[in-house]
């Protein structure tokens, strides 16, 4: 139990370190400081501070693919907009609950930091199979050509995201009234509305 306890706790000051300050700006020293742990214990556990961040991804990749496939599997041959829109809800709600370390994440994937796009090229690509297909699912009958589809896409991405890689200019709307639901709530309204403007039924 004292195990689980102090690997949570070296997890929780590992994740919000790397969001202030970065993964190379990190260094165990300050995780074991903030954790109130020695050293030697987080190279017990992880091995090293990439084995320290491997392990956070793992962790925060299998839980967010677990829900976003079980919501693609629950809603496969449903209305494609209410299957999109569930899928968006979900995807929101998981990444608004994990703020600090999904903007890490989303910053070190827009700086192109080879060290973790090696550690999720699997699961990037598992998470682009779901989003990919619920979107294009959406736009199968209607008349839109490829590259515009391939635009709408990557607007479609860029509004699952940009909460993230872009939280400074988000902060007033992300705590928009202190509340994560809330958020959730109100920014699947807007992408819900963009979707539906570019379906015809």
């Amino acid at each position: 139990m004292k195990e689980h306890s102090t690997k949570q706790k070296v997890q929780h000051a590992a994740r919000e370190l790397f969001y202030l300050k970065g993964f190379h700006g990190t260094s165990l020293r300050d995780i074991a400081k903030k954790a109130n742990v020695n050293v030697s214990l987080i190279s017990y556990y992880f091995d090293h501070k990439q084995g320290l961040l491997e392990a956070l991804m793992i962790q925060y990749y299998e839980h967010y693919l677990r829900e976003i496939e079980e919501v693609q599997q629950q809603y496969k041959g449903k209305n494609p907009v209410e299957a999109i829109v569930r899928l968006v809800e979900a995807i929101i709600h998981y990444k608004q609950k994990n703020h600090q370390f999904t903007c890490f994440i989303q910053r070190e994937l827009t700086l192109d930091n080879m060290l973790v796009r090696e550690m999720l090229v699997t699961y990037l690509a598992r998470e682009r199979y779901v989003i990919e297909n619920a979107f294009l699912d959406l736009l199968e009958s209607q008349p839109y050509n490829q590259m515009e589809k391939k635009c709408l896409l990557v607007q479609f991405k860029g509004m699952l995201n940009s909460p993230y890689f872009m939280p400074h200019e988000w902060l007033d709307y992300v705590r928009w009234d202190g509340s994560h639901q809330s958020f959730v709530n109100h920014y699947t309204k807007v992408i819900r509305r963009w979707l539906e403007s570019l379906y015809v039924a």
